[in-house]
């Protein structure tokens, strides 16, 4: 089975958590866009849907499904998205594809909280994955100096603008043993927006596609 296909797998088993959901969170990525293809086939029960990116949103009004202001949606009962890397304790490196903080925010905003991904971004430690960091454009070289100091190796993620009009710096060689530290100490550094660490609000249920279907991991 392709990588591709267990994407595709583990979007499918999540449309189980849409039911009864007029309105939906979606998150962005590869995995994500598959599910979006199967929420087509059922878009008659969806009053419209919190997007976490302006390719989320382009492809979900392809679809048909209208696209909803956060603002005026209040709460939302669920959030779909995909995840970089996952720890044990449903802690969530994201943001590769530069979405985090729409993605941190929606996530922060929803009841419950679903992380589908194929069965490689299960993690022990977070950390392999470069940690993106969202930053305002003329705080970049001084948030780098301070990551550095973190013990990181921060590269600046050339010719992309964020959706907010921000820049990414992707940190490396970061070995995640506190995220929710991490996070907080990233998040303090002035000119940062936000970083891909999801520590504070991780995951509440964990799809995760592999060679033998999916293995659905809820928390205690």
């Amino acid at each position: 089975m392709t990588p591709d296909e267990m994407k595709k797998l583990v979007a499918q088993a999540a449309l189980e958590y849409t039911k009864g959901h007029a309105v939906l969170g979606i998150g962005t990525g590869s995995t994500v866009n598959h599910l979006i293809d199967f929420l087509a086939d059922v878009k008659g029960d969806i009053e419209g849907a919190v997007s976490s990116s302006v390719m989320t949103t382009e492809r979900l009004k392809k679809v048909g499904i209208p696209v909803l202001d956060l603002n005026d949606t209040g709460p939302l009962e669920v959030y779909i998205d995909g995840a970089d890397e996952v720890n044990p304790h449903f802690q969530m490196l994201k943001g590769g594809g530069g979405a985090l903080t729409r993605e941190k925010i929606i996530g922060a905003a929803s009841r419950q909280f679903i992380c589908i991904a194929d069965e490689s971004k299960a993690v022990d430690v977070l950390g392999k994955f470069p940690l993106p960091v969202e930053v305002i454009p003329m705080s970049r070289s001084y948030v780098a100096r301070e990551l550095v100091k973190l013990g990181g190796q921060p590269v600046w993620r050339e010719n992309v603008v964020t959706d907010n009009g921000n820049v990414i710096l992707d940190v490396h060689n970061l070995t995640i043993l506190n995220p929710k530290e991490m996070e907080q100490t990233i998040n303090n550094i002035p000119g940062v927006i936000t970083n891909g660490l999801f520590a504070w609000r991780p995951a509440d249920v964990v799809l995760l596609g592999g060679p033998n279907g999916v293995r659905k991991l809820e928390k205690r």
